[in-house]
């Protein structure tokens, strides 16, 4: 696992998380550990297929080959036990431009859409965005664990909700949703005739012996109402290629979906983005193996380290993702005095947790897909900020 200990120079690259601080956070003397992306390079696979391409040197308009699709139902088949037709698949250029794109071809302005917060702040913003309401049924806190509240959820699908937005695994918790908890979400949405849109991009980073469902393969019955998103983005580190899927079963519901994206004028991805995407599942089994090995290494630090110096803080132990979600409640500081600290005091740029929506407030979610050496540092500033005014 020597490759994940390189401290590698980002700073420079047009990369968000380490050239974008003094617009989000007002400074950029900090240390970055906020956006979900990682300090690693891909597997060498990816980067040997890239510059295979580079060195061919002519980037015409590039078509999505058989091969592609080919490698996306290997690696769903593989890692998720997951068997999809070819001619599910749709093509985006990423998670969020998935979900933008289902919002606009499969419901109408002043659509109601179900969330569950805290949650990615994005589907907050494609929501509205595209002009319809958000609907709130907000998760439980409950022994540290974030568990999902059944007869909320029921009583808000009865209020002519038209769309749910599952965050699978859940972001910023890192919760694995069991089987049983994602068919029973499933059944009433089922029940209410609620369209399910899956974002499952963090399906692949799952801690042992925690295991990814994806919801649509739980019974064929939901294949007719699940939109499923994925991408290798955040798995092998590839956000920048900007490449994901979408998998639809149903062909009225792909069809919708086509014509919108026709009438976006999207028609393929980026020559690159192609190319990274099918070698990073063809390839990427035994560098994600020791990635994971890697993160677990790295989430067991935090803990350590928060359990010895900052007992006030609790950590919500990610079952999957490379985020730790830190509850700050029993400091008594409040959101904005916890940002000045880590921001001041600690030099030390996390995402605040009122972000993620109602229920996020007192939280901060760390990012641990860095070196070992990246983490102290960022360890000691986060006890820096917290021990001193």
């Amino acid at each position: 696992m020597k490759q994940f200990d390189e401290a590698i120079e980002r700073t420079g690259t047009m990369s968000v998380k380490w050239d974008n601080m003094k617009k989000v956070f007002g400074a950029d003397d900090l240390l970055p550990m906020w956006v979900a992306d990682m300090d690693f390079r891909p597997p060498k696979a990816v980067i040997d297929a890239l510059k295979a391409r580079v060195e061919h040197g002519v980037f015409g308009y590039t078509i999505i080959p058989e091969s592609t699709d080919e490698a996306i139902q290997y690696w769903l088949k593989k890692r998720h036990h997951w068997e999809i037709k070819q001619s599910w698949l749709l093509y985006s250029t990423g998670v969020v431009p998935s979900i933008g794109t289902i919002i606009q071809a499969l419901t109408k302005p002043e659509d109601r859409i179900l969330i569950q917060s805290p949650v990615y702040q994005p589907f907050f913003r494609m929501i509205e965005t595209n002009g319809r309401q958000v609907v709130n049924s907000p998760l439980l806190l409950k022994n540290g664990r974030y568990e999902i509240d059944f007869a909320d959820f029921e009583e808000k699908c009865q209020n002519n909700i038209k769309a749910f937005i599952l965050c699978s695994p859940h972001n910023p918790g890192g919760r694995v949703w069991r089987k049983e908890e994602l068919q029973q979400l499933a059944e009433l949405c089922k029940k209410y005739e609620v369209l399910i849109i899956a974002d499952e991009i963090h399906a692949d980073l799952i801690a042992p012996p925690y295991q990814h469902t994806p919801i649509t393969a739980i019974d064929k019955a939901y294949e007719e109402f699940i939109i499923t998103c994925i991408a290798p983005t955040k798995t092998f580190n590839l956000a920048g290629l900007q490449a994901a899927s979408m998998i639809v079963p149903n062909p009225s519901l792909r069809k919708k979906l086509s014509n919108i994206q026709a009438q976006q004028g999207f028609f393929t991805l980026n020559t690159f983005g192609i190319i990274g995407m099918e070698a990073a599942y063809r390839y990427g089994g035994e560098w994600l193996n020791e990635l994971l090995s890697y993160i677990r290494q790295n989430v067991e630090i935090v803990r350590d380290f928060i359990q010895k110096e900052l007992p006030a803080l609790q950590i919500m132990e990610p079952e999957g993702s490379y985020l730790i979600w830190i509850d700050c409640r029993k400091t008594g500081l409040s959101d904005d005095d916890i940002s000045k600290r880590l921001l001041q005091t600690g030099k030390l740029a996390l995402e605040p947790g009122r972000k993620y929506g109602p229920g996020g407030e007192g939280f901060i979610r760390m990012n641990v897909a860095c070196t070992e050496q990246t983490l102290r540092d960022g360890l000691a500033r986060l006890a820096k900020a917290f021990k001193h005014s």
